[in-house]
């Protein structure tokens, strides 16, 4: 009886011990899994407020594509003129192979003006003048001509970028002189004189050709002087000293 009595209460006992041994089991393995799904709720937290941060700083509608800032309104007028400054300056030349008036620095009217200025006269002394714009040599020049009301030819070259007078011509054939005061007319010494009065600086060394001619039965005297890069070459009246004609024009062109 007793035997009995005690083998049922080992058996509790182990039934006991098992139940134990199982409940701490369990209760290790809730342990150890709590942490792992606490870890992975935090780590889908944090990409989720990562996510949530990238959606805040670059909207869905502009990641993609960003605008371009338009230029301001100075910066765009300064290309517009830049790119049509290319084009005239691309065709520096007419069709019909002359310059294009502007394309220099100095306007026609700025170049007629540089002409009379050189000869001493103003626009009220000029019954006619006109000018064109034209290369020579590789640069833009005027041509300006123009007559005196006393009948007189100017044809004039000036540089279009510098005002220079780059050469003249001065014409009186259709003028009629009038005799010298004494009728006896001026000697070649005179006539040297009168030219050399024309080439300030110039004395009788650059003379290098002088002689008299007779036309249409009157005395004129022909000559050249060069100096300072200049030649000129003259018609004198022998008569009147009156200068017939006068170029003037770089040396050796």
């Amino acid at each position: 009886m007793r035997q009995v009595g005690c083998m049922r209460i080992a058996h509790r006992a182990g039934v006991l011990v098992i139940l134990a041994l199982l409940s701490v089991g369990c209760g290790q393995q809730k342990g150890a899994g709590a942490p792992r799904g606490e870890g992975t709720a935090a780590v889908q937290e944090q990409s989720g407020a990562e996510a949530e941060t990238a959606d805040e700083t670059v909207p869905p509608d502009q990641s993609s594509q960003q605008a371009v800032p338009a230029a301001p309104a100075g910066q765009e007028q300064a290309g517009t003129a830049k790119a049509d400054k290319s084009v005239s300056s691309g065709d520096p030349a007419g069709s019909d192979g002359s310059a294009k008036e502007g394309s220099g620095a100095l306007t026609a009217k700025e170049a007629e003006e540089k002409a009379l200025a050189h000869v001493g006269l103003t626009p009220e002394q000029v019954t006619y003048i006109q000018s064109k714009a034209d290369y020579e040599k590789g640069r833009q020049v005027y041509e300006v001509e123009f007559y005196t009301q006393d009948g007189k030819e100017y044809d004039y070259e000036i540089d279009a970028d510098t005002g220079e007078v780059i050469g003249y011509d001065y014409d009186a054939e259709g003028y009629a002189p009038s005799a010298a005061l004494d009728g006896s007319g001026l000697t070649a010494e005179e006539v040297k004189a009168l030219a050399l009065a024309n080439v300030p600086g110039a004395a009788d060394a650059d003379i290098r050709e002088f002689e008299m001619d007779r036309d249409d039965g009157r005395i004129e005297y022909e000559g050249k002087i060069v100096y300072d890069g200049m030649e000129y070459e003259f018609e004198i009246d022998g008569l009147s000293g009156m200068i017939r004609s006068w170029e003037a024009e770089p040396v050796g062109r």
